[in-house]
């Protein structure tokens, strides 16, 4: 990513990011899984979280999203490894996504409970991560969903599941 080093020479992170009103003003007015196709298509900017963190919506289908992301250093906790925020928001963010992905226009959604398991640790050596979300259960008022975060050789490093409220906009 520009303006990211963290070599040994040196550590500094520059973060930009676009205006988020536009994904405000268009979300009410699209179908969930259109907004995010938009995303993912590049017509409608990332979300100022995935340009602080570092991660992308790459894929998202009906019911389902997947992110990814590049850990560095600077996603480190105080003991060398990847905090445990950025995999909840990984996690968080494909759950959330995945139960948009199943709602009309005028409709939105909020995380009420998040329930996450932490199995590996994961390092910058740790490859590419991939955080697929799928939809368990849809609903009116309240939709339940579960993630799975991989590492770059495919391995499990977390899961996580979560309800959700569905809400008019």
């Amino acid at each position: 990513m520009p303006g990211n080093d963290d070599s040994a020479a040196g550590r500094r992170r520059v973060v930009e990011w676009d205006d988020p009103q536009q994904n405000v003003d268009a979300a009410p007015g699209m179908a969930g899984i259109d907004f995010l196709r938009a995303m993912v298509g590049g017509e409608l900017p990332p979300p100022p979280i995935g340009k602080l963190v570092g991660m992308t919506l790459a894929e998202v289908g009906e019911g389902t999203a997947t992110f990814t992301c590049e850990p560095g250093e600077y996603h480190y906790n105080p003991l060398g490894i990847v905090h445990g925020g950025l995999i909840s928001t990984l996690l968080d963010s494909a759950l959330g996504c995945a139960v948009q992905s199943t709602l009309p226009a005028g409709v939105g959604y909020t995380s009420i409970e998040l329930k996450v398991n932490f199995l590996r640790p994961i390092s910058r050596d740790s490859g590419t991560l991939r955080c697929v979300g799928r939809v368990v259960k849809p609903g009116r008022r309240v939709a339940f969903a579960e993630a799975e975060l991989t590492d770059g050789k495919g391995a499990l490093v977390a899961t996580a599941t979560s309800s959700l409220l569905i809400f008019p906009f």
